[in-house]
């Protein structure tokens, strides 16, 4: 279940606990997703399919993708990611991906198994903290 405002979109289980919030900043020039808690392949898919929708709705070339509240693995949606989203968003005007790694191995294994399948395809680049990872994409495009 969502609830969409103008420029954010927040992402609920059904038990209300929310694991995504995906954000537009027209300031930056880049689309915020704050991802939180257990991520299965259904909410993978739900957030990346929005966020989709938004790259459709108004291109945008850089994702900020923040890790840091994400609890355990993904690994079971990086097929997914790479063979279908990857290559939408790219053909929407993605090109650079700042990802902000979650503070435990099983979400850091998941994103370098992500970055080894998709990070020949756009500019990837994977940080501890939310301000490098901002600071590198506002030195891109």
């Amino acid at each position: 279940m969502q609830s969409v405002s103008a420029l954010t979109t927040v992402f609920h289980r059904p038990d209300g606990y929310v694991y995504l919030t995906a954000e537009r900043n027209r300031a930056e020039g880049w689309i915020y997703a704050h991802w939180s808690g257990i991520q299965t392949l259904s909410t993978v898919m739900e957030g990346g399919l929005a966020y989709l929708d938004m790259l459709r709705e108004e291109p945008c070339a850089k994702l900020l993708n923040d890790h840091s509240e994400l609890v355990g693995p993904f690994s079971e949606a990086n097929e997914w990611i790479a063979q279908v989203w990857t290559p939408l968003t790219i053909e929407a005007g993605l090109r650079y991906f700042a990802q902000v790694l979650s503070p435990g191995i099983f979400g850091q294994l998941s994103i370098q198994d992500l970055h080894m399948r998709i990070g020949n395809l756009l500019e990837m680049r994977m940080f501890d903290n939310l301000d490098e990872a901002k600071n590198w994409l506002r030195s891109v495009g």
